[in-house]
């Protein structure tokens, strides 16, 4: 009996693996998952240096107070791309109103229209999100100007947060 155990043991393993000389030893193995950086909290002094203007460096741009890795997108992002002052920043107001205005770069809302509030979703979401890792959050969505922890940061409480857009 336990020898016709052992010899459907076999036949099963020979059906699910195929032959040994089919599938070298390396291919069975189980390759770990890549590693990736954490997640991390910026100052705007540390997210100033991923600008995009030196070579081999991340870049990186802040929206809603996400930072995105945007390294892949050197092209639109990188020094002297079309789209590279807002980068090293968090520049939400600047994508909700589609500008490259100095003054735009922030990551103040108050007083966008519907309509640019809207925009800023929808890029949010489909561009930023669907496109490009996260590797952080700005500190001024939870830390006080002194670095102390805001005790009153209450993130359902921030203006178009939705805590499903952090995962």
């Amino acid at each position: 009996m336990a020898g016709g155990f052992g010899r459907a043991l076999a036949v099963l393993a020979l059906v699910l693996l195929g032959p040994r000389e089919a599938r070298p030893e390396q291919e069975l193995r189980f390759k770990p998952a890549p590693r990736q950086r954490p997640v991390r909290l910026f100052t705007e002094a540390e997210l100033a240096r991923y600008n995009g203007r030196e070579e081999g460096q991340p870049i990186y741009i802040a929206v809603k107070g996400v930072v995105f890795d945007v390294t892949s997108g050197k092209e639109f992002y990188g020094k002297g791309a079309p789209y590279n002052a807002l980068v090293g920043k968090d520049s939400t107001r600047g994508i909700a109103k589609m500008s490259l205005d100095p003054a735009d770069l922030t990551h103040d809302i108050t007083g966008l229209k519907t309509e640019e509030l809207q925009s800023l979703d929808e890029t949010f979401n489909n561009v930023y999100k669907a496109k490009y890792p996260i590797v952080g959050y700005t500190a001024q969505r939870i830390l006080n100007e002194d670095g102390s922890p805001n005790p009153n940061f209450k993130p359902e409480d921030q203006p178009h947060f939705n805590i499903k857009d952090e995962f």
